[in-house]
């Protein structure tokens, strides 16, 4: 039977394709209560206000005697103010004892301060013997106190909803004495590789088959952009295998990416599956490599089909799929590290196609390290990636570039 090529006649733009997909792939609405110890990067779905001060009552902040201010003014070194120590407060402790003119307590760093005191003085400052310490510096009332409330007052508010968890927030919800908190669930990502030549790594290679590396290097990309992986058996290239296995990724994602089926031959039926059960909003992007990408909707859930080739399939990853699992799971557009060097070589790019470039830093130089779109050493071996724009074709040895970690 004949068969007939399906070229990509028309492709988007790099930046055009970017904002069709953020505006077809709604934030995740659904919210789930964890506990503090795994809401490391999660994002608050309510605001938190303090039920508490924080401290919960005047502290001492140093090392020390607990005084009445007024007992220490005019000492000195040569001229000291003999106080009589009346118990220790230690951390934890509360103190049994208020303080009267002409009396101290000796106090540690963290523990509650006596009634009656006012300051204070570092254990640096003073000498003991027996209960009579004697005080070498005046401190003024409030000095080397940490107040009630002074972090946290009743009723202020702490974070805000939308707001990215890092170790010092998640410090200040313990705090207040949260162990659990409201946050937006994470997008799940249903991944599938499709392909008659694609096998599991593990089993022997029959003639013609290659080893499935999308499904890791994308399984591996998701969980640190906010999402979550369900991985699913290799679709074969048939109509109706594509279609079941759709469906059974729809079931279970928020998000289904998929690699390969998605080029110009005669057996990429992707595009028919999605066509059958949604709409595809474009197919073939104006960039290099990863130009046979496809994006559309089965009802509300994306599907992006990304190119078979590995170099092509991750770097699609970087430049799409990172961007789209970050508006879905509500957090910042990621910021790579990036160093400006000099490129080592002239690389000639091809116009009107944004080039994604893997590079590798030697001697303080951006050296080419691309090889070809089938090629994952491209990926490995390289440090970082350059992006060279759709009307640029040519970057003279030399030239500064932004690298982009990874």
């Amino acid at each position: 039977m004949a068969t007939t090529m399906r070229p990509i006649r028309d492709t988007v733009p790099f930046d055009e394709a970017v904002a069709r997909i953020l505006e077809h792939t709604p934030p995740i609405e659904r919210t789930e209560r964890i506990g503090l110890d795994v809401a490391m990067g999660r994002v608050l779905a309510g605001s938190i206000t303090s039920q508490s001060d924080v401290p919960p009552f005047d502290r001492a902040a140093m090392d020390g005697y607990a005084v009445v201010a007024e007992d220490t003014f005019g000492a000195g070194r040569y001229a000291p103010r003999s106080l009589t120590c009346v118990e220790t407060v230690y951390t934890g402790a509360v103190p049994t004892r208020a303080l009267a003119s002409g009396q101290c307590s000796q106090i540690a760093t963290g523990a509650p301060m006596p009634d009656g005191a006012s300051a204070v003085v570092m254990v640096e400052e003073t000498e003991r013997d027996a209960d009579t310490v004697r005080i070498f510096t005046p401190v003024y009332p409030g000095q080397h106190i940490g107040r009630k409330g002074a972090d946290i007052g009743v009723g202020r508010a702490v974070l805000s909803a939308g707001t990215v968890l890092n170790p010092s927030r998640i410090g200040a919800l313990a705090a207040l004495g949260l162990l659990d908190v409201d946050v937006y669930a994470q997008p799940r990502v249903s991944v599938l590789s499709t392909g008659d030549e694609i096998v599991e790594p593990g089993r022997p290679l029959d003639p013609g088959q290659i080893y499935d590396i999308n499904r890791f290097t994308l399984g591996s990309i998701i969980p640190l952009h906010g999402g979550t992986v369900s991985r699913h058996p290799t679709a074969l290239d048939d109509l109706d295998a594509l279609s079941d296995a759709l469906d059974a990724c729809l079931t279970d994602g928020d998000l289904v990416v998929f690699s390969g089926g998605s080029s110009v031959g005669e057996r990429d039926l992707i595009l028919d599956a999605l066509t059958a059960k949604g709409e595809v909003l474009f197919h073939g992007i104006a960039v290099k490599p990863g130009k046979p990408t496809v994006f559309g909707r089965v009802g509300r859930t994306p599907v992006l089909g990304m190119p078979g080739y590995p170099t092509s399939c991750l770097s699609n990853a970087y430049l799409l799929l990172v961007p789209m699992l970050r508006h879905m799971a509500r957090l910042p557009r990621h910021q790579p590290v990036t160093r400006t060097l000099p490129v080592g070589q002239r690389i000639v790019s091809t116009t009107g196609r944004h080039q994604f470039y893997t590079v590798r830093i030697e001697n303080g130089l951006a050296v080419p390290a691309f090889k070809a779109s089938g090629d994952i050493t491209s990926m490995s071996q390289a440090d970082g990636y350059i992006e060279i724009p759709a009307q640029t074709d040519l970057v003279e040895k030399g030239e500064t570039v932004d690298v982009k970690l990874f």
